[in-house]
């Protein structure tokens, strides 16, 4: 099928990618035409394992390219999916002026019949709106159809999501728009969930905000466990056996981060703010979460004493390992809240250091872990990269002023961590 995605981010980039593999003719359209020149040099804009290959095979065998034009995009495809950014207003509403400008140069680029498709996160109604601004925008009177189809990527691993999704949703008012996504869906041979369009917009936000209720719900858990010293990772694990609740999203930390729970949370409360009603239940799973960074910050304070002076390192910058993603992440945060009480920061992450830099300053950022723990008061993990998990604890421990680790991610053993001399104090476990 000849197919044109309009945005080149997580989303956007990976979605292309993967239906070009599949054997489709993709145009990637984005409006930065730096980020456009970078692609079609080869050098990718984010970083997500497999992404750079899947790019590369495409691209060399003609079924991939990448444009800065929407007309362009627009003319050489019968689907068009829109996966532009829809970030968070200050009211936590979704800024959809993306989709809105996307939507007005697609309808004045139509010549013939397009099946328009929402892959953006986007509240309920956004469908008819998008119609409507089509239909008032194309002169020519031609045919279409809008259609949803939610993405339910995951950072670090976008691409096997893709390949081997758990469910295919299509949001459809006609038999056509599903006939085509039928046919494109077809190679995965997932199970497709056809319903409405405002349907599917609801699918996508509930999913999200229920996975940062779980995780919200096992944080508010550890806080019990601490209080009267139990392990909430076997706590998790007794709850995770049963297969009504399930073992996924039930790992304590330090909160959960970026482009997704977030955002959609926060847009879930105000849509249904909108609509009359007021969701108290994710208002809960949104305060759980900010207050769990604070508490984190609050487990170094009463081991440090006076954080004014102290140098603090920190493992981890991206909100999730296997990405670049610093966005809501809990590691920014956390550092801007030890640099508010007179901390200073070192710091390493495998992957987003150079966004980092763009957001925090006064920051050392290292070559390593053990750059990061050489003469800190203490070490601070933050993201669980496997990189981490496999240090070599004794030379980390020769290296810091005192053997002193706060794991916000419980990536180490507290049994073995005492036994190597560490004071270890890790999140809901006694």
């Amino acid at each position: 099928m000849k197919i044109s995605i309009i945005g080149t981010g997580y989303v956007g980039l990976v979605t292309g990618s993967c239906f070009a593999d599949l054997g489709n003719e993709v145009i990637c359209v984005d409006n930065n035409v730096k980020k456009i020149e970078l692609l079609k040099k080869n050098v990718m804009p984010i970083y997500e394992p497999g992404i750079e290959e899947l790019v590369r095979r495409n691209r060399k065998n003609g079924r991939l390219v990448f444009s800065a034009s929407i007309k362009e995009g627009v003319k050489k495809s019968d689907i068009i999916f829109i996966a532009v950014g829809t970030p968070p207003k200050d009211n936590g509403e979704a800024d959809l002026s993306s989709i809105e400008k996307v939507s007005c140069e697609i309808a004045r680029a139509m010549t013939s019949y397009k099946l328009i498709v929402e892959k953006s996160t986007v509240p309920v109604e956004t469908g008819k709106w998008v119609e409507h601004t089509i239909k008032i925008n194309s002169k020519r009177g031609v045919e279409f159809d809008v259609a949803s189809n939610p993405e339910f990527l995951r950072e670090g691993s976008a691409i096997n999501d893709f390949m081997h999704p758990d469910r295919i949703v299509i949001g459809v008012e006609t038999k056509r728009a599903r006939d085509i996504l039928f046919e494109l869906y077809k190679p995965l041979k997932a199970p497709i969930i056809v319903t409405d369009i405002k349907s599917a917009e609801i699918i996508k936000h509930a999913s999200n905000s229920f996975l940062a209720a779980k995780i919200s719900f096992i944080n508010a858990v550890s806080n019990i466990c601490e209080a009267v010293g139990a392990d909430v990772v076997k706590v998790a694990e007794g709850m995770g056996i049963d297969p009504r609740i399930g073992r996924s999203f039930l790992n304590a930390g330090v909160g959960w981060g970026g482009s997704c729970f977030p955002k959609d949370l926060a847009a879930f409360i105000r849509i249904s703010e909108k609509l009359g009603y007021d969701f108290e239940l994710l208002k809960a799973v949104e305060k759980i979460n900010e207050e769990q960074k604070r508490l984190f910050v609050k487990k170094i304070e009463d081991t440090l004493w006076i954080l004014d002076g102290k140098t603090i390192g920190v493992l981890g910058l991206s909100f999730k390992p296997n990405t670049d993603d610093i966005r809501f992440s809990p590691s920014i945060d956390v550092i801007k809240m030890l640099q508010k009480d007179g901390a200073r920061i070192k710091t390493f992450d495998p992957q987003a250091m150079n966004k980092a830099k763009e957001v925090l300053d006064g920051v050392k950022f290292c070559k390593d872990a053990y750059e990061v723990a050489r003469g800190s008061d203490c070490l601070v993990v933050v993201t669980e990269w496997n990189e981490f998990k496999e240090i070599d604890l004794l030379k980390i421990k020769r290296l810091l002023k005192v053997p002193l680790i706060i794991d916000g991610r419980n990536i180490y053993d507290p049994e073995k961590m005492k036994k190597l001399g560490f004071n270890y104090i890790c999140i809901g476990r006694g």
